[in-house]
């Protein structure tokens, strides 16, 4: 497992799988990006490099845990192209993996190549994904057996009254399939998640949505948003204003996916993402 050290000492892993020209590959959470595993297959096209965020995976806890703030984790992706003596790079995110992602085209827009945002999280470009977005999306899943629980516990989140397992039973609404690959997934993700590092990831400060919507809206390189059909983290809808935000996006809804769009349907996803990356 290769390791290098952030601009502040810390030592951080990250994992390369395929081969080919790299991809660098920014997990969500923040958590251990084993959950992205190979995307699907698409190390078959392009040599993914995936970065474990500090506190996270294999990558060390920082002496200072206030370093985990989003903002302050683009150094750590700056710190990685070094490394790999990477000129520029293609850039993929997921979830909240976007928010770091987007900041750092801000601060770096000559250093990214394409990127791509998969289900991504909107809070650093300050978008709201309002209750009754969520709402209008899980009623595509009305048909389900599991969808009668959940969808009382999505209620009770966005009523605000969210119980202990809330959030545990709208877990089916995050897959397009809510099957036992889906369900070792979701389990997979409580343990590779650090709540401390969480905690940070959001402080206070971490975001300026003004200052990086006016970056984005300069960014000229090729970006690829892809939403999940049935993500309720990530509506269709909500990502669709966020291609608004740059000037050469295009926007791709997988049909029947849900935030973890490689395991619903990898051939779809792999072809989408590979076309767009090359």
């Amino acid at each position: 497992m290769p390791t290098f050290s952030a601009h502040d000492g810390t030592e951080l892993a990250y994992h390369v799988s395929g081969e080919g020209s790299p991809v660098v590959c920014l997990p969500g959470g923040p958590q251990d990006s084993a959950y992205l595993g190979d995307l699907g297959g698409f190390s078959a096209r392009r040599a993914l490099v995936r970065l474990d965020i500090r506190g996270t995976g294999r990558s060390a806890m920082p002496e200072d845990i206030a370093s985990c703030r989003c903002d302050r984790l683009v150094d750590d992706v700056e710190a990685l192209r070094e490394h790999l003596g990477l000129d520029r790079m293609d850039l993929l995110a997921h979830s909240a993996g976007a928010n770091v992602a987007a900041q750092y085209v801000a601060r770096h827009p000559e250093r990214v190549g394409r990127l791509a945002l998969v289900a991504p999280s909107v809070r650093a470009v300050g978008l709201v994904i309002t209750g009754d977005v969520r709402r209008e999306t899980a009623l595509l899943r009305r048909g389900e057996p599991w969808f009668p629980a959940a969808f009382a516990a999505l209620e009770e989140i966005v009523a605000g009254r969210a119980a202990a397992d809330s959030w545990r039973a709208i877990a089916p609404f995050s897959y397009g399939r809510w099957d036992e690959v889906a369900r070792a997934h979701q389990g997979a993700e409580e343990e590779q998640t650090n709540a401390e590092v969480v905690a940070a990831f959001g402080a206070e400060g971490a975001f300026d949505p003004d200052a990086t919507r006016t970056a984005l809206a300069r960014f000229a390189p090729p970006v690829l948003l892809l939403a999940g059909e049935v993500d309720l983290g990530a509506p269709p809808r909500t990502v669709a204003e966020f291609t608004e935000l740059f000037p050469n996006a295009e926007l791709l809804v997988q049909p029947g996916a849900g935030h973890f769009p490689w395991l619903d349907d990898a051939d779809r996803f792999v072809t989408a993402v590979g076309a767009f990356l090359g």
